[in-house]
């Protein structure tokens, strides 16, 4: 049947005709960004949140009480989704991993491409560079995440166009859903998968202004700017469903609505300027569970999950055994009629159980592994672990991870732990953690499953984080010391860097650096207006030396064209920044 479809296909026999008497179904997988537990109207956890058609989708099927995301990260979780298998058995662990061993697996399009179906991409990939998507499987690409210029080989009518760069004429969100529904009208009667992964809640929070008004009244803006963003994401759900229902399509299509993880809290939820921070927490909240996006506790990859194929799958439905997001690519490749090799896939085909011919659960044990951080989950029992730290908990009764019971079921922590490791020896590389705890995982433990005060920044730190707005933390943290910016990387003796892609500076640009840290190399590297990607030529190296005194850098960006996106390479170490200034050098 695997290589029956695709002969088919590309010889013509199997026609319009043909393809709607397929009684196989179509795939909707829906992922959102950074999208914590508590914001699903369904769930009745916030009276502030409308999401009316998302309510309807999750009344039409299966809410999964107890539905995880692979990793508490936007990378690793996606390269799980997109291939059925955990990320850890091919080095993608986080997002700063290489991406050589998720290039050489097979996703979930080409599997359903090479089955006849039509495949189509939109919004965010996180999984390389934008143009290579077509390489994984998506035959369509719509790519846009953001209010930029983005990568794509159709257009909002979803006419074909030449893979390049289409200028955005929409809002992102608005965008996805429109190509997304005129790919269904294309297709209306092959059978077809579409992988529509909305850039939100995370930030930058850009709702327009006529999102957020359908919030009034006293709120944090930056939780009235994530409900517009999921009202955004909630109004495309519906042109999705809609544009289906008129084609006669719902009983035909398969839909899977999932979080890529919990959402950034920043622990103190501070509600700093949009503008000023865009790193900070992304409005969204995760309650009643404890924890949030870089924690392998339940706020960070307990997720909104639900499952709908009317018809087939009954109706309002509270699924209460774990599932996970890798069930995806075992249901699909079930419901396509596409064979597969026993253990390729790590997931379980959902369907006989959400369909009630299974009464067990899908799976003996969920596991998990994230830097320093492992964990499994088999029934209720949780065993959580943070560098040496280790939790066990008992969900039934303590959803919110509160209560400790490592003490007092110490047999039953040993046991879990040896499942633990032993699945955890099956990745590569091998082991319970990566390496040691970074700091902010340290304060985010101590403050969420220890009990114990985080200090919130003071004003004046908040301020002085905001006077270099833009700048972000790639492989590491980010933090503001009395109008200081320290870098601090998640790896000991691996530099990591800070970015500002929000950046509009006419070249060529004068920098100047004030830094003090760890001795070694560094550098500075643009990408200009109409670069894909950064340039080797686009890079110029800098060096500290061993002294604690500060160092002062100066040197110019030989860019021709506007310098829309920069990085800031440190050393190995903590790296301290007193001033990092970019500007036109005719200024």
């Amino acid at each position: 049947m695997k290589l029956l479809f695709p002969i088919l296909f590309a010889l013509g026999v199997l026609g319009g005709d043909s393809f709607a008497d397929d009684p196989r179904p179509n795939v909707i997988l829906i992922f959102t960004d950074d999208h914590g537990y508590s914001d699903l109207g369904i769930h009745g956890l916030q009276s502030d949140l409308k999401t009316p058609h998302l309510d309807a989708l999750a009344r039409s099927g299966v809410v999964a009480k107890n539905g995880y995301s692979t990793a508490p990260q936007c990378v690793p979780s996606r390269g799980g989704l997109l291939t059925g298998r955990f990320q850890g058995r091919f080095g993608l662990d986080s997002n700063q991993s290489a991406l050589d061993g998720f290039n050489q697996q097979t996703t979930i399009a080409e599997r359903l491409r090479d089955a006849g179906y039509v495949t189509a991409q939109f919004g965010k990939w996180h999984l390389g560079p934008a143009q290579e998507i077509p390489s994984h499987g998506f035959q369509h690409v719509f790519s846009q995440n953001a209010q930029r210029p983005f990568s794509a080989n159709i257009g909002l009518d979803c006419k074909d166009l030449p893979m390049g760069e289409l200028p955005p004429t929409e809002y992102h969100l608005d965008a996805c859903s429109r190509a997304a529904a005129a790919i269904i009208d294309r297709y209306h009667d092959r059978p077809f998968f579409l992988y529509l992964a909305y850039r939100a809640p995370h930030t930058p929070l850009d709702a327009p202004q006529h999102y957020k008004d359908r919030f009034p009244g006293e709120m944090p803006e930056r939780r009235r700017a994530a409900l517009g963003m999921l009202a955004a994401v909630d109004d495309g759900v519906g042109l999705i469903t809609e544009t289906l229902a008129r084609h006669g399509l719902t009983d035909k299509t398969l839909i899977f609505f999932i979080g890529d993880n919990g959402a950034p809290l920043k622990i103190h939820k501070i509600d700093s300027p949009l503008e000023g921070d865009p790193g900070g927490w992304d409005g969204s909240l995760n309650d009643p569970l404890n924890g949030e996006k870089g924690m392998l506790a339940e706020g960070g990859m307990h997720v909104p999950f639900l499952i709908a194929w009317p018809g087939t799958i009954p109706g309002g439905q509270v699924y209460e055994h774990p599932v996970s997001a890798l069930d995806v690519a075992a249901t699909a490749v079930e419901v396509a009629k596409i064979d597969v090799k026993p253990g390729e896939l790590d997931g379980a085909n959902l369907l006989p159980h959400l369909k009630g011919e299974i009464k067990e659960a899908p799976h003996e044990a969920l596991y998990w592994r994230w830097m320093a951080q492992s964990a499994i989950r088999e029934g209720n029992w949780k065993l959580l672990r943070g560098g040496e730290r280790e939790y066990l908990y008992d969900l039934s009764t303590d959803p919110g991870e509160k209560h400790n019971l490592a003490a007092q079921h110490p047999d039953k922590a040993t046991m879990l732990r040896e499942k633990l490791a032993a699945w955890c020896a099956e990745l590569d590389p091998p082991g319970l953690a990566l390496g040691p705890m970074a700091p902010v995982w340290n304060d985010y433990f101590d403050h969420y499953l220890e009990g114990k005060a985080v200090a919130p920044p003071s004003a004046k730190e908040v301020i002085a984080s905001n006077a270099v707005k833009g700048w972000e933390a790639r492989g590491g943290t980010v933090s503001s010391e009395k109008g200081v910016i320290v870098f601090t990387p998640e790896k000991k003796g691996r530099g990591g860097f800070l970015t500002r892609p929000r950046t509009n500076l006419s070249g060529p640009v004068q920098v100047r650096i004030e830094v003090a840290g760890s001795p070694g190399n560094g550098s500075v590297s643009w990408r200009v207006e109409g670069d894909k990607d950064f340039l080797p030529e686009n890079r110029i190296s800098f060096s500290l030396d061993a002294s604690p005194d500060w160092q002062v850098l100066e040197f110019e960006l030989p860019a021709a064209k506007p310098v829309i996106h920069l990085r800031v390479q440190a050393p190995g170490g903590v790296v301290r920044y007193r001033k990092l200034q970019f500007k036109p050098a005719d200024r």
